[in-house]
This record gives C-alpha cells, sequence and structure tokens, in this order.
C-alpha cells in the first residue's frame, strides 16, 4: 500500500527540507528525503571530535510552537523527545568601550537595563517594542505562512508595508525611538542572525525584537543536532526514508513538471512532486541547468544580492569559562563601517565582530568534564570579493584567538584541546549555497516576499522551494514557516493517487 502512495522527493535534510517531509508525510506522500552529506541537518550538521560536539549552525529556537505542531503532525509530543531549556539573558552584547548590555524576556527588566545605558530612552524603547510587536503582528502572524505566488498577493500587503513604513532599514526604524548608539545598535543587530545588513534591510525585521520577547530564546539540550535527529526520527516513525550519501545532480523535467531527480551517482529516482531544501539560487542555476527558465535565468541570478558568508571557528578547552555567557556578542570599534566593508566592498577587514557561543553553560554534556566547548562566528563577505581563504584563514584564526584571549576567554591558547574550521568555501563547496552566501539571497526589500524565489516554483509545475533562499527567509522560524507554506501550495496526496 506504502508504494502506491504518490511520491515525494526532498532535495537536502535541513530544518527546511526535514519540516517538507515531515509535513507531506502527513498528508499521504510516500517521501525519499535525499542528503549529499553523511548525516541530516545541511547548515545544522554536527561536528563531534575529541570528545566535544559542536553544533556547526543554528543554536537559538525563538519559535518552539513550530516544532511542536510538526511532532504532532506526526503522532507524537515534542516533549517526549525534546528538552527545551529558556535562556536568561537571551545575549550579552559586550562594546568596544567596554559597555555591556544583556537581553531578557522581562519588560520591567529590559526597561532597567536601558536606563543603566541611557535612562532619557526608555520611553523610546517602550515605544520601539510597540511597533516592533505592530510588525510581528503583520509580518509573522499574519504573512509567514502565506505564499506570495503572485503580484496580487503582494499587493494585497502594501498598504501594511507602507503603513509600517517597511521601506527604512532596521536601524532607522530603532534610530526613530532611542537616541544613544550603543542602544540603537543592541536594539538592531539581530538581522545579522539571518544574514541581513541591519543599515540595510528592510524594517520588517525589526519584529525580531518582539518575537523573542514572545516565545523566548531557547536551546535544545543535546544541541541543535538534537532537534535535527528528533526530526529524522520523525520522517522514519511515518515511514519514510533518509537517504545519506546521496547527492542530486539535476531535477527532472518533462513536459514542463518536475518528475524526478538525477543523482551523482547515476541513479535516476521517479517523483510525482520534487521539493528543494537546496540554496534557491543553486537550484535554479545548476539543478535545472537544462530548462528555459523565464524569471529565474542564470543573469538575473548571477546580479542579485546575496548576504554575508561566515568564518567560524570551533573549539574546546581543558577548563571551563563560568563567566562567560550562553550567547555573547563582542562589537568591534567600526560596527557601521565593518558591515559596509562585508556586504558593499566584499573586503575582509582586519577587525571583526564576533558572536561567542558557549552551549556548555546551559548543557555540560557537550564536553568532557571539566571542559568547555565554543564556537565563535565572524560576519565575514561572501566570495564575490578576493580573500583567498585557503592562505587567510589560519592567520584569521589567530588574530580573533589574541581577542578573545585579551577580552573575555583569559589564556585561551595554552587551554585550547580542540579546533577545526568553517570558511565561505566550505559554504560554497560542501553545503552548495552560491558564492558561499551562507544564508543565500540578502533579505533587503527588493528580494523578499513575492520579489524572492517562490515556494511554488514559477519555473517548472509541482516543484517547490523551501528554506532561507525562499520566502519567508532565513532562521529557524523561517525555515520552518517555508514548511508550512507548502500545505497551501502542494496538493494533497489523494489528489494525485
Amino acid at each position: 500500500m506504502a508504494e502506491r502512495r504518490p511520491h515525494a522527493i526532498v532535495i537536502g535534510s535541513g530544518f527546511g527540507g526535514l519540516a517538507a517531509a515531515i509535513r507531506l508525510g502527513a498528508r499521504g506522500y510516500r517521501v525519499t528525503v535525499l542528503e549529499k552529506l553523511d548525516q541530516p541537518g545541511g547548515r545544522a550538521y554536527v561536528f563531534r571530535q575529541d570528545g566535544f560536539t559542536f553544533d556547526a549552525g543554528p543554536t537559538i529556537v525563538t519559535a518552539p510552537f513550530l516544532f511542536e505542531e510538526l511532532w504532532r503532525l506526526a503522532g507524537r509530543e515534542f516533549s517526549d523527545d525534546i528538552t527545551l531549556k529558556s535562556l536568561s539573558p537571551f545575549y550579552r552584547l559586550i562594546f568596544a568601550d567596554g559597555t555591556t548590555f544583556e537581553e531578557f524576556s522581562d519588560p520591567d527588566v529590559m526597561r532597567k537595563e536601558v536606563a543603566r545605558i541611557s535612562p532619557e530612552d526608555v520611553d523610546g524603547y517602550d515605544r520601539f517594542m510597540a511597533e516592533s510587536e505592530a510588525i510581528f503582528r503583520v509580518g509573522f502572524e499574519q504573512l509567514a505562512h502565506v505564499p506570495f505566488g503572485s503580484l496580487l498577493d503582494m499587493a494585497k500587503v502594501l498598504p501594511d508595508f507602507v503603513r509600517l513604513q517597511s521601506f527604512r532599514s532596521v536601524y532607522s526604524c530603532v534610530s526613530r525611538y532611542v537616541k544613544d548608539e550603543r542602544l540603537r545598535i543592541a536594539l538592531s543587530f539581530h538581522p545579522l542572525f539571518i544574514g541581513a545588513n541591519p543599515f540595510r534591510t528592510t524594517s520588517i525585521y525589526a519584529m525580531i525584537t518582539f518575537l523573542q520577547r514572545h516565545w523566548g530564546v531557547h536551546f535544545a539540550m543535546g544541541g541543535t543536532g538534537a532537534l535535527v535527529e528528533g526530526m529524522a526520527g520523525l520522517v522514519e516513525h511515518q515511514g519514510n526514508e533518509i537517504r545519506l550519501n546521496a547527492e542530486v545532480d539535476e531535477i527532472l523535467v518533462e513536459n514542463g513538471r518536475a518528475c524526478g531527480v538525477r543523482l551523482a551517482s547515476g541513479e535516476t529516482i521517479a517523483a510525482d512532486v520534487v521539493v528543494s531544501n537546496a540554496d534557491s539560487a543553486f537550484t535554479y542555476r545548476k539543478l535545472l541547468r537544462s530548462v528555459k527558465r523565464r524569471r529565474w535565468t542564470n543573469e538575473k541570478i548571477d546580479r542579485a544580492r546575496y548576504s554575508m558568508s561566515l568564518f567560524v571557528w570551533y573549539f574546546g578547552t581543558d577548563r571551563t569559562y563560568p563567566d562567560v555567557a550562553h550567547h555573547t556578542i563582542l562589537l568591534g570599534p567600526r560596527y557601521r563601517e565593518l558591515l559596509h566593508d562585508i556586504f558593499e566592498k566584499k573586503r575582509l577587514a582586519p577587525d571583526f565582530s564576533l558572536y561567542l557561543h558557549r552551549p556548555t553553560a546551559t548543557d555540560p554534556s557537550l564536553a568532557p568534564e571539566g571542559c568547555d566547548t565554543f564556537y565563535v562566528l565572524s560576519p565575514v563577505p561572501h566570495l564575490g570579493g578576493d580573500t583567498d581563504w585557503r592562505s587567510e584563514a589560519e592567520t584569521y584564526r589567530q588574530t580573533i584567538e589574541d581577542h578573545l584571549s585579551k577580552t573575555v576567554l583569559p589564556d585561551l591558547k595554552s587551554h585550547i584541546v580542540s579546533s577545526r574550521m568553517t570558511t565561505p568555501l566550505d559554504f560554497r563547496n560542501r553545503l552548495l549555497s552560491l558564492n558561499g552566501a551562507a544564508f543565500g539571497l540578502e533579505p533587503v526589500f527588493t528580494q523578499s516576499a513575492w520579489f524572492r524565489p517562490h515556494n511554488k516554483s514559477e519555473e517548472v509545475d509541482r516543484l517547490y522551494l523551501v528554506g532561507a533562499g525562499t520566502h519567508p527567509g532565513a532562521g529557524l522560524p523561517g525555515v520552518l514557516s517555508s514548511a508550512r507554506i507548502l500545505d497551501e501550495v502542494v496538493p494533497d496526496a489523494a489528489a494525485l493517487a
């Protein structure tokens, strides 16, 4: 009976792909997930070495209900498989002048934190949070799970976008309400988590600040990899399959309709629908290379703007640093200028701003006893610049190591016992992201909503897109919401049987 169910192929097992597989399985499809790597997760891959567990990618859970919904669709309870811990504070920001700012969910605590830095900005902070909530009510609650398949869909929400002044940048939105530059940065840096420049990206992403207050910031015990393993388990619980070391070379099309895939091995697999969780630009430029495309031509893809990339150094220490928070943001002295170097000039600057992740602050099991697990992430230009990461990577790592030793991790060098790096080359070669962009297309206004590659392909019938490169965009809430949209645009299995 299972073989008679319509077959759906999902390319890639990132969070978007796994969520798509679970939703399609719940709607009667026989699902095969094809993953290029040797374990599921995509950008949420897990490295294990020397007794340390390193989450390669996302570390922040901000909308737990999206996971809970997937577990219910598969007939299970999320809490039976996954333990989430709420973090307080969410983040600790350390400015170049030594000032610290911590972000909490409690509004009263946040007002005190704002007052500690700039008492005259407390009222403005409250007004900004009201604005952030108003944007959230539209941008997330009304639009994140809705397909933008036509210009009419866009026209319906344009009045809301105009009313919310979505043409402004996130930084500009915040600056209307608070005057202290440190607070402006602290309340607007969040789009960097989805590959966006706060000084350029649409203020619709100012909703992130309220989203985090609304649902909190959480960490999955066992690491983000525990969520991946749990979702992979749901796919198998539904009687469906995840094939590892199965790289897709091309999406097969007959009479304008996706009908299967060809693997790099030469094997072909037929399907009734195909869902790509691969980078959207890569999907069109490489996986649909034999199709004459009307909208997402090679020329348009090459002209598009892409997110920054990332340099990530994973390291384990033979001692603990109990004073270091779970999430620490270390801001450099040239914050605005640095982002201009990264996004506009595509230049690797000698300075940096860093995100330091210490998961063992919450879950000591991710390191051997008496040790700490870390990763430090530096936003860097994508491969459209001229940086030679083969020669620059180790020098850049050493510079970061020296900075951490002088600031939050004293005597770091003598305590490192495990180390590995990821550069933009890994995003291009291993994760197949065009230009090594860590988050795909940059989420500026002209590459958002209808202007972004659609969840239901404009080029090929029965081809669908999920993940960071389609609507609504990057980040765990974004990629999980992109899979929710499939419920609207993919026909029920019964209609194809």
